[in-house]
């Protein structure tokens, strides 16, 4: 039985289900007048713009185009052309001082240079998980990967205390953007609506207090190729469908399967929801051309994956029970 069919959707009867639901949770448990959502001109942000617009009406939507130097030049006229296309406000705000006043850029380029010394502030570059999870001498070590004055790119293994250091400065990016997303939302009396995918919801792929916080994630239960066919019906621009799915995070293009997943989505939505349903590696692989033992790799770097996220997942901890104000799990934000 192949598994691909098994992940096709009803795009009319999702969207209305989705929207539906959008309404319930915005009227009911959040007590909300409108959504938020910060625009990246990726597949996501604008599947769940188009769906906020459809929930609630444009005029109960607000966009957010959050550009910094280091952006891809493609994002935000692609974000802007199709906030204006949905009909919705938005505002576009630069966060590149903010972050110069966070030290986000020198506090990366400081440990970036502890292992590649010529780095100058003005070079290129990003962070790698080289291989996939499929090949049985794979080590799940980053690099940072850096463009000489010359065109030329050098790769360098970074140790753990740079690479912690590398990751918590970019984070920086997403933790502004999402204040700015809050402070529209407390002015305007709206909800922010976050934008995960199943793939990166799952797999931890957010940072906590940033891109991972939100009061409600309408498509965080699909998978990438369903999100895709949303964005088909609703009629997302191909400009926008047909870019690689990008961190966006550093000056170098990088995609998220180098980053992060190590797999191509369409791959990977096949092998979670495979994993999700219990289903035997052999029944996978067969769908994958792939050795069976590859096929138990990959499920094992999911679950090592889910493990070394659950903190991110996590709401506050008390050190006691407060039952009078404790939201259910259905609520939790992050």
């Amino acid at each position: 039985m192949s598994l691909a069919p098994q992940l096709t959707l009803d795009p009319a009867a999702t969207t209305t289900a989705i929207c539906d639901r959008l309404r319930e949770q915005l009227t009911g448990q959040l007590q909300r007048r409108g959504l938020v959502i910060a625009m990246s001109g990726g597949v996501d942000s604008s599947v769940c713009a188009a769906l906020a617009v459809r929930a609630v009406g444009a005029s109960r939507v607000f966009g957010l185009l959050l550009p910094e130097r280091e952006s891809d030049a493609e994002s935000l006229p692609l974000a802007r052309g199709w906030a204006e296309t949905l009909g919705i406000e938005f505002a576009i705000e630069d966060i590149g001082p903010i972050l110069d006043a966070f030290g986000c850029y020198w506090r990366r380029n400081e440990a970036i240079r502890r292992v590649v010394p010529e780095f100058d502030d003005g070079w290129r570059c990003k962070v790698v998980l080289p291989g996939s999870p499929m090949d049985a001498q794979r080590l799940n070590v980053p690099y940072i990967v850096v463009e000489f004055p010359d065109g030329t790119l050098r790769q360098a293994r970074l140790p753990a205390a740079e690479y912690r250091q590398i990751v918590a400065a970019t984070n920086f990016k997403q933790r502004t953007r999402k204040v700015l997303e809050y402070y529209h939302a407390d002015r305007l009396h709206y909800a922010v609506l976050g934008t995960p995918n199943r793939l990166e919801y799952d797999q931890g792929f957010f940072v906590k207090g940033g891109d991972g916080l939100a009061d409600v994630k309408p498509i965080a239960h699909l998978y990438k190729g369903q999100v895709y066919a949303l964005a088909e019906y609703l009629g997302v621009p191909p400009a926008i469908c047909e870019r690689t799915p990008t961190t966006d995070t550093y000056s170098l293009p990088q995609t998220q399967e180098e980053f992060y997943f190590a797999l191509p989505t369409e791959a990977l939505d096949v092998v979670l929801f495979a994993h999700n349903r219990g289903q035997e590696c052999a029944l996978v692989a067969g769908e994958l051309g792939r050795e069976v033992d590859a096929i138990a790799r990959a499920f094992l770097d999911i679950d090592r994956k889910r493990a070394a996220t659950r903190y991110l997942h996590l709401p506050p901890l008390l050190a006691g029970s407060v039952p009078e104000v404790q939201a259910p799990a259905a609520a939790e934000r992050d």
